[in-house]
């Protein structure tokens, strides 16, 4: 029986994080991953530390931004991978006031730092800002599934990596250990996401999830070199090609392509942008999201062997570098959990 450390379940985001949190530690890990419906492998990869439906931060985000910056960096450099840009993330006006509120947020301590305080002018024929653009600094993007991918093939050359689905009933629980299949380790680690559904040992957590749905266009016209915010994101992917959207449906929880998703954002998109184009695909994913807009990270209360680390929400490029470092403090260093994130705050989901 082969022994490591960690056996760590989903290689999104939250996996990937904490994987380099063992590896910086020389601790080994075994992921096992199905390769497939993953939130990770869809989201828009933004990294932007402010809300700009309400000019405000998220919980922690100045701390949660600055270490997924160096995270983020420093694995590019690990991988001797490119999947990290700088892009602007310019706001559409919808308003005078809205525009007022801008200039409020960018005087507040926290925003001060991201809400850039003179407006940038619209220059695009085919975009209609009528009450010019705010800009939001330091941000950029993140190629997920070229991280992602990137990531799979280095665990691949340590035969770290099971592209298989994880079976539950195979788990034997043992005082100090954990056995899975030919595996022992310390602990197994459950970073999957929506999947977490089906997780017989946590999935009375009230992970709500919601399902977002993105379409690609080639615009020709277009010409954007900054991400823009209006009622959906238009985000630069390559020459010519824009990622739009994304919907939120909180009823349906599946990863289905819908013709009304479709239709919802290119009504809306038709609100602001002028440019022909053509749609060339449609994507859909779960967003790991619970109803207090908290992650969901903690060992198990009678399983003292199993992990979870989850929830990220659509803020997984930020949050999963923070969430990743606190499990790990949590796990080897008995450091308590910030009770914002940890599962005992949901004292009887797990009994």
């Amino acid at each position: 029986m082969s022994e490591v450390d960690y056996i760590v379940v989903g290689l999104g985001l939250a996996g990937v994080a904490f994987c380099e949190q063992c590896k910086e530690r020389g601790l080994s890990v075994l992921v096992y991953d199905k390769g497939v419906e993953s939130a990770s492998r869809v989201a828009a990869g933004l990294y932007n530390p402010v809300i700009l439906k309400k000019y405000s931060l998220p919980w922690m985000a100045a701390k949660q931004f600055d270490l997924a910056i160096n995270f983020y960096t420093q694995l590019e450099n690990k991988l001797a991978a490119k999947f990290m840009r700088q892009l602007p993330v310019q706001k559409i006006f919808q308003s005078v006031e809205d525009q007022n509120n801008w200039f409020v947020a960018s005087s507040q301590q926290g925003l001060d730092r991201f809400v850039k305080g003179t407006l940038t002018k619209n220059h695009n024929t085919y975009i209609e800002a009528p009450f010019e653009l705010g800009e939001v600094e330091e941000t950029g993007k993140i190629d997920i599934p070229q991280l992602l991918e990137s990531y799979r093939q280095f665990l691949k050359k340590d035969s770290a990596l099971k592209i298989e689905a994880f079976d539950y009933d195979q788990i034997k629980f043992h005082h100090s250990y954990v056995e899975y299949g030919n595996y022992k380790a310390k602990m197994i680690v459950f970073a999957e996401g929506y999947g977490i559904k089906n997780n017989p040992y946590f999935n009375q957590l009230p992970l709500v999830g919601n399902k977002g749905e993105y379409i690609y266009i080639k615009a020709p016209n277009l010409n954007l070199n900054e991400a823009l915010k209006a009622r959906f994101f238009i985000i630069p992917i390559e020459k010519d090609i824009y990622q739009v959207g994304a919907t939120y449906n909180w009823s349906k929880k599946d990863w289905i392509v819908t013709e009304e998703a479709r239709q919802e954002i290119v009504s809306k998109l038709a609100t602001f942008m002028k440019s022909p184009y053509e749609i060339i695909r449609q994507e859909a994913g779960v967003r790991p999201t619970t109803g207090d807009r908290r992650p969901l990270v903690g060992v198990h209360p009678k399983f003292s062997q199993l992990a979870i680390i989850n929830g990220l929400g659509t803020r997984g490029v930020m949050a999963g570098p923070f969430l990743a470092q606190q499990l790990m403090e949590h796990l080897e260093d008995k450091t308590p959990l910030l009770p914002e994130i940890a599962i005992a705050r949901f004292p009887k989901k797990l009994q």
